[in-house]
């Protein structure tokens, strides 16, 4: 039987909140303002790479540990967002440092198979303009929003289909040229509807704030 001193001090004291609980939406301020998260620690795992696999292309030519080393990089992008969204590490850095690494990683190698094959002119060219636009949309939606947007289904299955269409460039040395422009095309197509929908995306946040003024 408990004293009424102990039964203050209970009445007092408030359990902390231990579970599913502490993610939910009162806590998602300090979980978005994480740096040192896992997803981002991959992020910059995936930045780091690029020197490496541009090394082995262009230097050495050791196509095999070059497409070692893109395989790596893209299974670490599936990893970092599916850590991400089911154990509540999703954060503001992570949202911009993960898309830069998939471009910087995609631009960089597009650059170092274009030495092999003129056609890639095309994705890196729509890819450095896309983002670009991209680039300036987003920052205009954050400034008036405050808000940072993640990569809808669309970027991702445009991320895939990129690193597909190298990783095939890379191992298959002799890849027939009919076969090479049917991959560059297909990739291409994918990167305007995506252009395409992310624009129509950014428009219309921009649209809906200056409506609400």
């Amino acid at each position: 039987m408990k004293t009424e001193s102990e039964n203050i001090k209970s009445e007092n004291i408030k359990p902390e909140s231990t579970g599913p609980e502490s993610a939910k939406p009162g806590n998602a301020g300090s979980s978005q303002n994480k740096i040192l998260t896992i997803p981002n620690l991959l992020s910059l795992f995936r930045l780091c790479l690029i020197p490496v696999f541009m090394w082995l292309y262009c230097v050495e030519k050791n196509y095999l540990w070059t497409g070692i080393i893109l395989i790596i990089s893209g299974l670490t992008d599936t990893v970092d967002g599916f850590v991400a969204r089911h154990f509540n590490m999703i954060s503001d850095l992570g949202k911009i440092l993960d898309p830069v690494a998939d471009k910087l990683t995609q631009a960089a190698m597009l650059f170092c198979l274009l030495t092999r094959f003129p056609l890639m002119i095309v994705p890196l060219g729509l890819m450095v303009f896309k983002e670009f636009f991209m680039g300036v949309t987003g920052l205009l939606v954050i400034q008036k929003t405050g808000k940072v947007f993640g990569a809808d289904w669309h970027g991702k299955v445009n991320t895939w289909l990129l690193y597909a269409m190298m990783i095939l460039h890379v191992f298959w040395y002799n890849i027939p040229d009919v076969v090479s422009k049917v991959l560059i095309g297909v990739c291409v197509i994918m990167m305007l509807i995506s252009l395409v929908l992310y624009g129509r995306h950014n428009m219309k946040a921009l649209k809906d704030t200056g409506t609400e003024r």
